[in-house]
């Protein structure tokens, strides 16, 4: 099996565009990877996430551990063969899913016991058994296992998560083992204390990792916050790898990160968004549940591509949406998709011509004054 790479192609500032290299295929960087919770995108038809510019989904080793379960998965071929996509696909370690989600969760310096949120079933997730689940399941980008502690958290309690997971990280790396054709990433912990992201990212490249993410942010500490800590805690990490900041996010979000550099984020915004009516433009917000739409001909961005925008009137779309009709959820997150990966596809372009700032300012401008940002 081949190898796998990161090539940086390209710098303007802190922001960077690449190719991440695998034996699936390559991701463009920067990267906005569609969440495929439960191996599928919401609403979504694979070939239709495709069409919408993805290179690479990602899917989530706590809901798949817990059904169908990641034996049963690879006894059928592996996750790629069974949701019926080729390219690559990320898996995160189940980690923050057992924050959120589980509950009577105990954690140890062993791992986390935890009850589905499903059937109350008891489960238990160490850096080893994360590594093989993920290996069951296939998936080209495994993410290492740590604990995200939710913020705001006093300092004490960060620093004690963010060795432990360290210490995980040191586990996983040893669990994952020789691995050719996929990639293990770590994770940076940290939450906001620059001094104890320092100390993380130094003991991630103490191990090494294929990629290196951010982690415990996106938690409800607030974008200023965030982009505090995006204002440091890309550069501790290695230049030469690439680097996935989890869990986000909104478009201005995703356009501040890259500023910032980052290469990947993730997030169940556009769907989830999709299927609640709210609709993201180069405009702006719009929820098309209003009935301001009710009687507009006009498409939801004229300068849109996908089907939602080609085919069918903001009229349209908001009587399937009142009436609860399942083609609204359907062709509103295709929408939103293919607006995220067409902010990714005018970043990586702006980035290689030298010109992400004049970029970003069309953005902000577009949405902020009805103008349509170039991409």
């Amino acid at each position: 099996m081949s190898q796998t790479s990161f090539a940086l192609h390209a710098t303007d500032g802190a922001a960077r565009c690449g190719v991440i290299s695998t034996p699936r295929g390559e991701i463009r960087t920067p990267a906005f990877m569609p969440v495929g919770t439960a191996a599928t995108v919401k609403a979504m038809l694979p070939e239709s996430v495709r069409e919408t510019g993805a290179d690479i989904l990602l899917g989530n080793t706590y809901h798949l551990m817990l059904r169908p379960g990641a034996e049963r998965v690879a006894r059928l071929g592996g996750l790629h063969a069974f949701m019926n996509w080729e390219r690559p696909i990320l898996t995160d370690s189940g980690g923050f899913q057992v924050m959120s989600l589980a509950s009577l969760r105990k954690l140890t310096e062993e791992g986390v016991t935890f009850r589905s949120h499903v059937d109350g079933s008891k489960h238990m997730l160490s850096p080893e058994s994360s590594m093989e689940i993920q290996r069951l399941l296939g998936s080209d980008i495994v993410m290492c296992f740590d604990e995200c502690p939710a913020l705001p958290a006093d300092r004490a309690r960060i620093a004690e998560s963010m060795r432990l997971s360290m210490r995980w990280a040191a586990r996983s790396r040893e669990a994952f083992g020789d691995r050719p054709g996929h990639m293990l990433f770590g994770i940076q912990q940290g939450g906001l204390e620059i001094d104890l992201r320092q100390e993380s990212a130094e003991a991630l490249r103490g191990i090494g990792f294929d990629g290196y993410a951010v982690g415990g942010l996106a938690v409800g500490e607030g974008q200023e916050a965030m982009f505090g800590v995006l204002d440091h805690a890309p550069a501790m990490l290695p230049e030469d790898k690439p680097r996935y900041l989890m869990g986000v996010g909104k478009p201005d979000d995703i356009v501040g990160a890259v500023k910032r550099g980052i290469d990947m984020m993730d997030c169940v915004l556009p769907t989830r968004s999709g299927r609640t009516g709210q609709v993201f433009t180069r405009r702006g917000v719009v929820n098309i549940k209003n009935a301001r739409h009710a009687d507009d001909p006009r498409p939801l961005d004229e300068d849109c591509a996908c089907p939602a925008c080609r085919n069918y009137s903001r009229a349209y779309l908001h009587h399937v949406f009142r009436s609860q009709e399942m083609i609204s959820g359907m062709l509103l997150s295709w929408h939103n998709l293919r607006y995220f990966q067409d902010i990714m596809a005018g970043m990586r372009e702006s980035i290689a011509q030298g010109r992400f700032a004049a970029w970003e300012a069309a953005f902000h401008a577009g949405r902020a004054e009805g103008d349509i940002a170039p991409l």
